[in-house]
Formats: structure tokens, sequence, C-alpha cells
């Protein structure tokens, strides 16, 4: 079996800035990643580069499910799987929740799958006032959140990318974010969670972590790795061919 997400020497630049530099990582379905990293250490890099973003310069290979992405349009990334929750998710005037839902389920092989899904979900997540509303318009971080957890459930994707989706929540809010990808995991989706810090980890089943310095995977371990980076920092994570 493929795994939900495969990444092979993957190099992104941004003009003659070279900022990914040969990352391999492998997300297997039904496992939580989380990819942690100081500030400008190439993180949402990663992101963008995986989404199809067009400013930047793309080589190496990702795969979602065996399917090789790159050089492909973003629709058809998503087509095959990928979903990407936001940082700061876009605010859309003029267009509700539950439009932007309907689409989602003209576009998928069996919309009546889809609609029962949005039942549940909706039910589950508490989103039933906000369907009418335009999509995060007025909604505090928490409730942003909460609505791009909602989409990825209705979504149904094979692999999802969650850039630092506890930024600017509170305590409250960050624990109920973890409590939502939890209840989404299962053995059909892979999940990589972009983090700067440990704290939304504290409440989620970690399998792996990926520490990335300068544009390279330079640590990887289990959850307890996390702890290890609250304490010391990444000042003592080198690249592997810096190690003395």
């Amino acid at each position: 079996m493929s795994d939900a997400l495969a990444v092979t020497d993957l190099h992104a630049a941004l003009g003659d800035l070279e900022i990914l530099r040969g990352v391999d990582l492998t997300v297997p379905f039904g496992e939580v990643h989380a990819l942690m990293g100081p500030n400008g250490s190439g993180k949402s890099t990663l992101t963008h580069a995986l989404m199809g973003q067009p400013e930047y310069t793309v080589t190496g290979s990702a795969e979602v499910d065996g399917d090789e992405i790159l050089g492909l349009p973003v629709h058809e990334r998503a087509r095959l799987g990928l979903f990407e929750a936001f940082q700061y998710p876009v605010v859309v005037p003029g267009v509700s929740l539950d439009d932007l839902i309907s689409e989602m389920a003209a576009l998928a092989p069996d919309p009546a799958t889809v609609s029962s899904r949005v039942a549940v979900a909706a039910a589950s997540m508490r989103m039933g006032d906000f369907l009418t509303r335009s999509v995060n318009d007025g909604l505090s971080g928490g409730e942003k959140k909460r609505s791009e957890m909602f989409q990825l459930a209705v979504a149904e994707p094979k692999m999802a990318v969650l850039d630092e989706i506890d930024s600017g929540l509170d305590i409250d809010a960050v624990r109920e974010v973890a409590e939502l990808v939890e209840e989404l995991r299962g053995d059909r989706v892979g999940v990589l969670i972009i983090t700067h810090y440990s704290r939304i980890l504290r409440y989620l089943r970690i399998d792996h972590i990926h520490v990335m310095v300068r544009g390279r995977i330079v640590r990887r371990g289990g959850a307890d790795l996390a702890e290890e980076l609250e304490a010391t920092g990444y000042d003592g994570m080198r690249e592997p061919s810096e190690a003395p």
C-alpha cells in the first residue's frame, strides 16, 4: 500500500534563493506526524511547494497515495486527495460556508455521500449556525480553525497538511482543535501538523516528529522529541553535514 504522502529529495527556490534543500518525508495512512522547526526553516515553504504555489521553483518528488503531484495545477492536487488547512484562514465575504460545501459536493464522485458527511460533521462540530454565514467572516480565531476542520471532515482527503493551526489560539481553542484532529484520524488519511511549539502536540497522539532546520530534515523521533525541543530549543539541532 502507498503512503498518504511521500516526499523525496524535494528542493524549492524563490528566485535565486534556495529554501528547501533536499527534503525526504513520509506520512503513512492512519498516522499523525508533526513537522517542527524555527522560524525561517522552510516549513511553510514545504506547504507552498506541495500545494503548487506558482512563484516557487520545485524539483524532486511528492506523491499522494502513489500519485505524483508536482507539476499539476492546484485543483488536480486536491482531486488526488491533498488538503491544506491554513495558518490564517481566508475570509470570503458573500460566499456562505454552505455554498462552499455545495461546490465541493458537486465535484465529488458521489455528491449524496458528501451531503451525509455534512450533516454528521455539522452536528458533531457544532457548525450548524455557521453554514449560512460567509466563510470565516466575523469568526474568532478558534471558530475559523473549527471551520477548517469541518471542511476537512467533509472533504475526506487522503493527506491533510495543517499549517500552524494553533497559531493565535488561546489554550482552550488549541485543545478543541487538537480534539477535532483526533476525531478525524483514520486509516484512510494521513495528517501532517506544522507547528513551532509543542503545546498542541500535548493533546494529540503523535506518531512521529520531523525537525526541519535550514531547509532540511535534521532529526526524527517519537512524541517525546517535542518535549526535548521544548526544553532545549532548536539551537542544538544541526544539519547532517555539520555533525562533528
